[in-house]
C-alpha cells in the first residue's frame, strides 16, 4: 500500500493540451497552495498528446497562431514563444506547423515540472497510464497505474482526449485483420507503410482526411486516392483575418429550437454581407456563447442539430488553412484525387486490396477497390463504447455516465462526474473532449484553456476550504 501524502494530490489523467492547460492553471493559482500535482501520460512527451505529437512539418494548425496560447491570461504568449523559434527566422508562419504548437506545448510545462513554485505546488509527469481510480475507505481515491504502484489522490481529473474511430461498418468485420486497413490515422509510421503506387481510399473528409492527404503527397505518393465522405465536403477554408462581427447572443438567449436560432443566424449572414463582411466572422462571433446556446436547447432539438446540421457545421466551424486548399484543388486537378458524396455500405477484403462499396446520394451503390483504406471518420466520442480499463471500471462502478447522444460524459457545471446515484462525483471531474454534451464545442484551444482555469480555480478553492 502506498503512503499517504501529507499534502492534497491532484492527479490528471492525460498528458495532451487539455491535461497539460489544467497542470499550468494549478500551478500558477493564487497561494499557498502545495497541493501535489500528478500529470499521467504514456506518451513519449509530456504536452503535446496525440494531437501535436507529430513530427510532420507538413501538418498545419487550423488556426492562427495568435489565438492560441495555452494561457488564458496570456493570449501572445504562444505568438511570442513563435516568434523566437527558427520557424520564424524568415517571418511567423500563419498557421504554424502542429509539430511545432507541440514543442510549445512541452516547453511550456517543463518550465513547471519538477521544481518548487511560488504558490507551493509541485508538479510532475510520469511516463504512465492509469488504469483503474477506486474509492478508498479513507475517502480517497487510489489511481492504479499500468506499470505498477498507485497515487492516492484527493482528486482525479480524466483529460482523456479523443479515441479512434470506430470501425465504420459492420457486422461483418473482417476487414479489421486485413493489412490494408488502417482503423487509426494517427498511428505511428502509417505513411511508411503505404507504397507510392498502391491506391488509397480515405472514409471521411475533415480535417484528419486532409492532413493525411497532404502527408502521401509529401511522401510523393502516385496512385490514386479516393475519398468517401457522407456529406463530399471538404473543409471551409479560412478567409483572410479580417475585423470581428460584434456578439449578438442576446438575439438569440431563450432560443429554445434549431430553427429558431438558425433563422437569426442567417439574418445576420445576410446584414453581413450587406457591409462587405463573409460569414466566417459572423459564425466567430457565436463562438464564446455557443455552449449557452447548446444548454438551451432540449435534448431533442440537440439531437435534431446533430442529425441534420452536425456535418455542415463542422465544415464551416472547423476550417482549413489556404495552403492545405490549395493543395488539395491541385492533387484534384491533377486527377490523382477524387471526392464522391455517399456513405460507406460495406467493406470487405478482397486479397491484398479492400473493397469499399460507397452508396451516393440518390444514386446506386458502386464498388471501389484501394490496396489502402484509412478510417478518418472523427474520434469515437461514445463513452458507452469505450473499452479502455479506466474508463470501463469507472462506468462499471456508477461513477462515469455517457451521455444519450454519444457525445462524451455527463457532468454538472464544474466538470464533476454525474454518478448513476447520488449528487454528482465529489472527487472525479472531467475537461476537454469529454464534456461535449454541456458544451458541444469542447475540442479546441481556446474553450479547452478556459475549462482548465475555470477548473483549477474551483480545485483551488476546494483544497483551500
Amino acid at each position: 500500500m502506498p503512503a499517504a501524502s501529507p499534502r492534497p494530490v491532484i492527479t490528471i489523467v492525460g498528458g495532451g493540451f487539455a491535461g497539460t492547460a489544467l497542470a499550468l492553471a494549478l500551478a500558477r493559482q493564487p497561494g499557498p497552495l502545495a497541493a501535489d500535482i500528478h500529470l499521467l501520460e504514456p506518451r513519449p512527451a509530456s504536452g503535446p498528446g496525440l494531437a501535436y505529437l507529430t513530427e510532420r512539418p507538413e501538418y498545419l494548425l487550423n488556426v492562427r497562431a495568435g489565438a492560441l496560447s495555452v494561457l488564458p491570461d496570456e493570449p501572445a504568449h504562444f505568438a511570442a514563444w513563435l516568434a523566437t523559434q527558427p520557424e520564424s527566422d524568415g517571418g511567423a508562419p500563419e498557421f504554424a506547423a502542429r509539430a511545432t504548437y507541440g514543442r510549445y506545448l512541452h516547453q511550456t510545462l517543463a518550465s513547471v515540472l519538477d521544481r518548487p513554485l511560488p504558490n507551493g505546488c509541485r508538479v510532475r509527469w510520469h511516463n504512465q497510464a492509469a488504469t483503474a481510480a477506486p474509492a478508498r475507505p479513507e475517502g480517497r481515491r487510489a489511481v492504479r497505474l499500468a506499470g505498477g504502484g498507485e497515487l492516492l489522490s484527493d482528486y482525479v481529473v480524466l483529460a482523456l482526449g479523443n479515441f479512434a474511430p470506430p470501425p465504420p461498418v459492420g457486422p461483418d468485420q473482417r476487414y479489421l485483420a486485413h493489412p490494408g486497413y488502417h482503423g487509426d490515422p494517427w498511428a505511428p509510421g502509417l505513411l511508411g507503410r503505404i507504397g507510392a503506387d498502391e491506391p488509397v481510399l480515405l472514409i471521411g473528409s475533415g480535417l484528419t482526411a486532409v492532413d493525411v492527404l497532404l502527408g502521401l503527397r509529401q511522401t510523393g505518393h502516385r496512385a490514386p486516392i479516393m475519398v468517401v465522405a457522407r456529406h463530399g465536403r471538404w473543409p471551409a477554408v479560412h478567409g483572410p483575418a479580417t475585423a470581428s462581427y460584434p456578439r449578438f447572443y442576446e438575439e438569440l438567449a431563450g432560443k429554445a429550437t434549431v430553427l429558431e436560432v438558425l433563422a437569426e443566424l442567417r439574418h445576420h449572414v445576410r446584414g453581413a454581407a450587406a457591409q462587405g463582411l463573409d460569414w466566417r466572422p459572423v459564425l466567430d462571433a457565436l463562438r464564446p456563447d455557443l455552449g449557452r446556446i447548446w444548454a438551451a436547447w432540449p435534448l431533442a432539438e440537440q439531437a435534431r442539430f446533430l442529425r441534420h446540421l452536425g456535418s455542415i457545421w463542422s465544415v464551416l466551424r472547423h476550417r482549413s488553412p489556404p495552403q492545405n486548399a490549395a493543395a488539395i484543388a491541385e492533387m484534384t486537378a491533377a486527377g490523382q484525387l477524387k471526392l464522391h458524396a455517399g456513405r460507406v455500405n460495406a467493406l470487405e477484403p478482397c486479397g491484398p486490396e479492400l473493397r469499399v462499396q460507397a452508396c451516393p446520394n440518390a444514386a446506386p451503390a458502386c464498388w471501389l477497390r484501394a490496396r489502402h483504406v484509412i478510417n478518418c471518420t472523427g474520434p469515437l466520442l461514445d463513452y458507452h463504447r469505450i473499452r479502455t480499463p479506466l474508463v470501463s471500471s469507472l462506468r462499471a462502478a456508477g461513477e462515469l455516465q455517457p451521455d444519450s447522444l454519444g457525445l462524451g460524459i455527463l457532468t454538472n457545471e464544474h466538470g464533476a462526474l454525474l454518478r448513476a446515484a447520488g449528487p454528482a462525483s465529489p472527487d472525479l471531474f472531467t475537461l476537454g473532449a469529454s464534456r461535449r454534451p454541456a458544451y458541444f464545442e469542447s475540442t479546441a484551444v481556446p474553450e479547452l484553456r478556459q475549462q482548465a482555469a475555470a477548473l483549477a480555480t474551483e480545485l483551488s478553492r476546494r483544497l483551500l476550504h
